[in-house]
């Protein structure tokens, strides 16, 4: 399929999403998937919202994209933050780099800064998009364009799910989309600084994030692995 296709397809389900599940926002996290979201949202369907999470630990070029959007599209994008308070008792009890000793500290911090306020970026809204891609991970695998997120308790788009990291690519060209500068330092997947490195030539393209954990189970908690949740599920009615 070609990529106008592709943008036809995308088009069409944002279509849906704008006049069946409004109100509707996005969750941008400024990576180069949502950078497509981001262009296509802000140029046909300002009715369509658009937030984002500071986890407090962000890049400083994730910040600078983050102007560079404002300024382009004259939009300012809200920002969620996590309670101070529930971090600042974290650090006092982990360090502020707790994260590193155990996956179960780690997906406490990942709760804390980013799952909580996610759920207030969503309170009252009927669905939210998303810039998932089905090839960036074996936890999204069997994920749907169009799915109920029990968690959250309202419908998940993921428009660009069967698209792959050229065409992604290929977009932010044609259309001359800014990006975050650390995708030219080999970059693929951005989160925050301290949980996000390079990758090497030939590695998964999630194999930046949370390195030292095991590449089949490691998400943050916005998108649970459905295998692992199913597979639970079974063992409880069985």
């Amino acid at each position: 399929m070609s990529l106008d296709h592709k943008i036809t397809a995308v088009r069409t389900l944002l279509d849906t999403a704008q006049e069946d599940y409004a109100p509707v926002t996005f969750a941008c996290s400024f990576g180069a998937e949502d950078m497509v979201l981001t262009d296509l949202i802000a140029r046909h369907y300002p009715s369509i919202s658009m937030f984002t999470l500071d986890t407090g630990r962000l890049p400083e070029e994730t910040y600078s994209l983050m102007r560079q959007v404002a300024e382009r599209y004259g939009i300012r994008i809200p920002v969620f933050f996590p309670n101070s308070a529930v971090i600042e008792a974290y650090v006092a009890q982990n360090g502020p780099n707790g994260f590193y000793d155990s996956m179960e500290l780690r997906k406490q911090c990942c709760h804390i800064r980013k799952v909580e306020p996610l759920k207030r970026a969503l309170s009252g809204k009927r669905a939210w998009i998303t810039g998932l891609r089905r090839d960036q991970a074996p936890t999204r695998k069997d994920l749907a364009e169009v799915e109920f997120d029990a968690d959250n308790g309202l419908h998940k788009f993921s428009p660009l799910l069967d698209w792959s990291l050229p065409e992604v690519w290929d977009y932010l060209k044609q259309f001359g989309v800014p990006y975050n500068l650390l995708h030219d330092k080999g970059y693929t997947s951005i989160g925050c600084a301290p949980c996000t490195r390079a990758i090497t030539p030939g590695e998964d393209v999630r194999a930046g994030r949370w390195w030292w954990e095991d590449p089949e189970i490691k998400e943050c908690g916005l998108h649970p692995d459905k295998r692992h949740r199913q597979a639970s599920v079974l063992r409880n009615t069985g």
